[in-house]
Formats: structure tokens, sequence, C-alpha cells
């Protein structure tokens, strides 16, 4: 993975701003993405140019190492580290060229866990309009290849030791307010149909490999 340490960049979408139209409209995507998420990175950027022992871990190591740190930097690091992360994974999940199904080994897996696709919206949706205030939606497989749907508030991300991410959905309202204002259950629906459902697969299978889990204990370049 291109740029996955210090420094950190906010790597451009894999679709033009306005690709994602009528679904997601261009302003929103503009503003998402050259504000919202370069914040992030700049920030994370911040605090580690007076850290120099942290700068050679990934985001992964960062976030799933951060109790180890000074105290001082745990929570920037946890937040920012954590928007980078988060908001990488969302703009990734999405396509101009989408599909309007889930694909490949991933479709079996959603029909066994939650009886169908349009089970699996119903739910997915259900667990997105529960979360109180900002955060994110997540389907994610375990490590014993269980699909499962979570919920992170702010820019929390998933427990990478025991989850890998297969799909998020950020319902931070800066994500669709511009076009959908406070109706969240419009966006997401909407959101559907921009899902990339190829690189949803791709993840699972990922996932379902187990190799994701290993390689997050902490980087020898740094010692407490």
């Amino acid at each position: 993975m291109m740029n996955e340490h210090y420094k950190f960049e906010n790597l451009p979408l894999p679709y033009p701003y306005d690709g994602l139209e009528p679904y997601i409209d261009t302003k929103t995507m503009e503003l998402h993405h050259n504000r919202h998420a370069q914040g992030y990175v700049d920030n994370l950027n911040n605090i580690l140019k007076d850290y120099p022992e942290l700068q050679g871990l990934s985001l992964e190591q960062l976030i799933t190492n951060v109790v180890s740190f000074p105290p001082e930097i745990q929570v920037p690091i946890l937040n920012n580290a954590g928007g980078v992360y988060n908001h990488r994974f969302y703009f990734a999940g999405m396509t101009d060229k989408p599909g309007e199904r889930p694909v490949g080994v991933l479709e079996s897996y959603l029909n066994m866990a939650f009886g169908s696709y349009e089970e699996f919206q119903k739910r997915f949706q259900a667990e997105a309009l529960s979360v109180f205030g900002s955060g994110y939606a997540w389907l994610v497989v375990d490590q014993f290849g269980m699909l499962r749907i979570i919920k992170t508030p702010n820019q929390e991300v998933p427990s990478l030791q025991r989850y890998y991410p297969v799909i998020n959905l950020d319902v931070w309202e800066h994500a669709y307010y511009l076009k959908h204002y406070n109706m969240r259950g419009e966006y997401v629906n909407d959101w559907f149909h921009v899902v990339n459902w190829e690189r949803a697969n791709l993840n699972f299978m990922t996932g379902l490999s187990g190799e994701c889990f290993y390689g997050l204990e902490l980087s020898p370049i740094y010692t407490p």
C-alpha cells in the first residue's frame, strides 16, 4: 500500500469528484476529501514530526499500539490516525462504475449471514441510523470468518486485531448534509448505489484468509 507511514498524504480519489452523482454530490466530495480528510492527514503529520521514533509506523500500527505511546499524544494520534484510516477506507469503498449487488464469495457469505442481500441492507441501514452523533457503520469479517455489522463513534476504528473491514459508511453530517440535509436514511439509500462491491469482495477475501490479523504488533522502531 502506498504512503503507509509518515509523512502521510491525502490519497487522491479513485474517481472524479463528480463521479458519484447523482447519489453523492460533487461539492460534498470536494469538501469531504480536500478539507475534512486533508485536515486529519495534516494533524497526524504535525504530531508525528516531533516523534521520529513513531515515523516508521503504519496507520494500523499507530492505531493498534496507541496505548504504549506517550500519554499526551495518545488521544490526538487515535483521533487523527483513525480519521485518515476511516476516510481512506470510505473513499476507496465507492466507485463511479458500481454494480447494484455484492459479487463473488462475499455474496454467498452475506446470504448465509443475513438471509438475503435485502435483509443485510435493512440491518446495515438500521445500524447506520443508530449512530448517535458522528461515526461510521461497518461490515467486517472477524477472525473466525464471520460477517458482522458494527458501528464506531467519531473516528474510532474497529479493533484491527479482531475485525477486518469490508465496507464502511461515514455518517458524519459533513458526508451528506449539503445534499440530504438531516435525512441520513436517504443518504444511506443513495450510498448503496455507489458501493464498490468488487473491492468489498477483495477485502472480504483478505479478511477470510486471516493474514491481515498478523503484523500489527509494535514495530521495533519504537521502544517506549
